[in-house]
């Protein structure tokens, strides 16, 4: 149907919130569009193509969501999104730059805590500001129901997390300074230095998925995020990897490469209008890397005896 392709970010950026994965969004946009071709060669007339998008793709993230739940309970480790991340060197599509700054990775963690129908109402209600009407036709509830289910969702966030989806982000030029002198302290070596500008609450939290070195719970305590932080630069410099800034789910951070170019690490920082960092991303897992292009093998685990 023409025109229909310019709702492509619209839906990769519905589908992203709702998997917390670039491949999977992908794959549920592709099965959106494939509905709209079978729906025309049936002879359906949609008069209103965008409401029948944004409704099949979002019922098709709560059916992933559901079968996804079970493989989410084996993860090892800590579960972090698949980061989308945007460079100068490297754009990305246009659906993944266009992401609501919302779908922070704080946020997808967050919403980790919901059932899917919870995370479909409160995705679209609180990252896309969509209506109660329009919330329930996408879900297939009333608007009642909708709003006791956003209600439920809030209260279990409060309890999961703090309450709030994200800390209010620091203005893109800000950010992105501020993200060049953190990590240019952390590469200087001093922790006493990285803990001026981490905030009394910060978290850091890092996923290998079993696959590659990471943290296996996350860190609160200001002083052991720093040494960390420093102690993993130090090990950037042996090994002759780089940094390079990245925005990463609308927020400033960077992408580690090896010598060979090849992806080692994302790191998503969350900074806060104060200019503190109160979170810390760190992604290394292999399959979650993977569309960003060749990942790097220096940070892998050796496969299992």
């Amino acid at each position: 149907m023409a025109g229909a392709a310019g709702y492509r970010p619209l839906l990769f950026s519905i589908a992203y919130g709702m998997t917390g994965s670039v491949g999977d969004a992908e794959d549920l946009v592709q099965d959106t569009f494939l509905g709209l071709t079978r729906a025309g060669l049936a002879g359906t007339v949609i008069t209103d193509p965008k409401a029948y998008l944004t409704t099949t793709v979002t019922r098709l993230g709560i059916n992933h969501v559901k079968s996804a739940r079970v493989r989410r309970e084996t993860y090892l480790g800590e579960w972090l999104p698949e980061p989308v991340v945007t460079t100068a060197a490297r754009p990305g599509p246009a659906e993944h730059a266009e992401l609501a700054d919302t779908l922070s990775m704080a946020f997808l963690v967050l919403l980790e805590a919901l059932s899917p129908v919870e995370r479909a109402v409160f995705t679209l209600r609180e990252a896309f500001g969509y209506g109660y009407p329009e919330v329930a036709r996408m879900v297939g509830r009333g608007e009642a129901n909708c709003r006791q289910i956003l209600a439920r969702a809030r209260k279990r966030l409060a309890v999961a997390g703090d309450g709030t989806a994200a800390p209010a982000p620091a203005r893109r030029a800000e950010g992105e300074e501020l993200a060049r002198r953190f990590f240019e302290v952390a590469e200087g070596g001093d922790p006493e230095a990285l803990l001026g500008m981490l905030a009394p609450d910060v978290v850091f939290q890092g996923d290998g998925g079993g696959k590659a070195r990471a943290l296996g719970r996350s860190v609160t305590d200001p002083l052991r995020v720093a040494r960390l932080l420093v102690g993993g630069f130090r090990r950037i410099r042996r090994l002759g990897a780089r940094l390079t800034p990245a925005w990463v789910n609308g927020r400033p951070g960077a992408v580690l490469y090896d010598a060979e170019q090849r992806v080692v690490n994302v790191i998503g920082l969350d900074i806060d209008a104060d200019g503190a960092v109160r979170a810390v991303h760190a992604v290394s897992n292999p399959d979650k890397l993977a569309h960003l292009g060749p990942v790097s093998d220096l940070g892998l685990l050796p496969p299992p005896k």
